[in-house]
């Protein structure tokens, strides 16, 4: 693969250990890796990619998806419903869902994430019905080439125990730790530069027994992967846990080992103070999602207070079917806007909202060698043109997330250009769109 020299960008914002902003500067990218950051870099035989009228950010890191939901937009009947309404609305739909759903699905997620600058995601499965594993969702993602951290997901108690799922979407609590087995051993590679790494997520405590959240922790750990699942999403989250664990959320997360640095949540809206302590001192991170949690009404995430004491806060998109979108930039920019409604007109910058939408998901993700740009990081890059009808009379197009753009020209994973001028070049997109149609009429008939 030759040398890849990005040049004369209007902006490098690097998002490194001091934060430096560079202008007029150029990024030198080596064997899929940031071999130079500067000013007026020279480097034979390499492409050129001219960066004029351009600012150039790591790319952004999406910690929480549930991308087979792409197939399921929109849906009436859930379109004005909370949480559990909202799910039963929707399992009945999952449930005819195969394996080609699941990738296709996958596939035009993963490329939706891509032209919002997003490089590296990941992905929360947990039901498979129709032979559809995992897999599915790996293939897609190689076929895209976005970095991606898979999660085996899993729910055991169906409507006849008192869940919310449907029987026929739970599995037996041995068959999932089996399984969970299984797709580490094919898939997973700490090494660095991974592009794919598996984690264990069971779906919610609301889904799942004590006794499985229990041997997740324990599996994940001898396996050496992370820890996901849905946690203090809202208020019936909470009185549910309550009720049936006579506890709040964080503190049975704590009692079954669901806290620590390979452990990361999502959403955490209802979060008290000593939840949020909690999470700062076991180093527990948290995926944030702001438009989902607006579309169900969930509340406002004490994303500040997080910050403030120190938690691990990175966002995601949350699936299709709670979000109907899957632009990661869009949700810095809606993050950024409801601190501000929460807290105050200066409760977040733009600076900072990129920072967690770049550096903060990946250290959420475990992922140190991503998330910046600096020599020796990961050559995960986006380039975003502001020179354009959206960012026309910006004053600061650093702060690009106040004024736009809201897509990005080129994108770059491990070096290699998954979107060229604004268009996905991976793979053909146009083919995935015409199938994913094809299997929506299908579903809705």
């Amino acid at each position: 693969m030759p040398d890849i020299l990005i040049k004369g960008a209007v902006a490098v914002l690097t998002m490194d250990d001091t934060r430096r902003e560079l202008e007029g500067a150029d990024v030198l990218i080596r064997d899929g890796v940031i071999a130079d950051v500067g000013v007026g870099l020279q480097a034979g035989g390499a492409e050129i990619v001219l960066a004029t009228g351009c600012v150039v950010t790591p790319g952004l890191v999406n910690t929480h998806h549930h991308l087979y939901q792409t197939l399921t937009r929109a849906v009436p009947g859930g379109q004005d419903a909370l949480l559990f309404g909202w799910l039963q609305t929707l399992y009945p739909i999952w449930a005819r869902f195969g394996p080609e759903e699941m990738y296709i699905s996958a596939q035009i997620g993963l490329a939706e994430l891509a032209l919002s600058g997003c490089t590296m995601t990941s992905d929360h499965l947990y039901l498979f019905p129709n032979g559809s594993r995992l897999d599915d969702t790996i293939a897609a993602a190689g076929d895209v080439g976005l970095r991606f951290h898979p999660t085996r997901g899993a729910m055991s108690i169906g409507e006849s125990d008192g869940g919310l799922p449907p029987d026929s979407l739970v599995e037996k609590e041995a068959a999932i730790l089996e399984d969970c087995v299984r797709v580490i051993d094919a898939f997973h590679d700490p090494s660095e530069g991974a592009m794919v790494r598996v984690g264990v997520a069971p779906c919610s405590p609301f889904s799942v027994s004590r006794d499985l959240m229990r041997d997740a922790a324990i599996l994940a750990r001898n396996k050496g992967v992370m820890l996901h699942t849905h946690l203090a999403e809202n208020d019936e989250d909470i009185a549910y846990s309550m009720e049936k664990f006579g506890c709040r959320p964080g503190q049975y997360a704590e009692d079954l080992g669901w806290t620590g640095p390979d452990v990361w949540h999502a959403h955490c809206v209802k979060l008290d103070g000593q939840e949020i302590d909690l999470f700062s001192r076991s180093k527990t991170g948290v995926a944030h999602c702001p438009c989902s949690n607006c579309r169900l009404g969930s509340g406002i995430a004490p994303v500040r207070a997080m910050r403030n004491a120190g938690v691990k806060v990175g966002l995601g998109v949350d699936g299709s079917a709670s979000n109907d979108g899957g632009s990661l930039v869009g949700e810095a920019r809606q993050m950024m806007l409801l601190q501000r409604v929460a807290n105050g007109a200066d409760a977040m910058s733009s600076r900072e909202a990129l920072e967690i939408a770049t550096r903060g998901g990946a250290q959420v993700l475990g992922r140190d060698d991503c998330g910046q740009i600096a020599v020796g990081k990961r050559a995960d890059i986006a380039v975003w043109d502001v020179s354009g009808l959206q960012s026309a009379g910006s004053w600061d197009v650093a702060a690009f997330l106040l004024a736009g753009p809201t897509s990005v020209r080129d994108l770059f994973v491990e070096g290699r250009r998954i979107v060229a001028d604004g268009r996905v070049v991976s793979f053909d997109l146009e083919r995935a769109i015409a199938r994913q149609g094809q299997l929506v009429q299908k579903l809705q008939e």
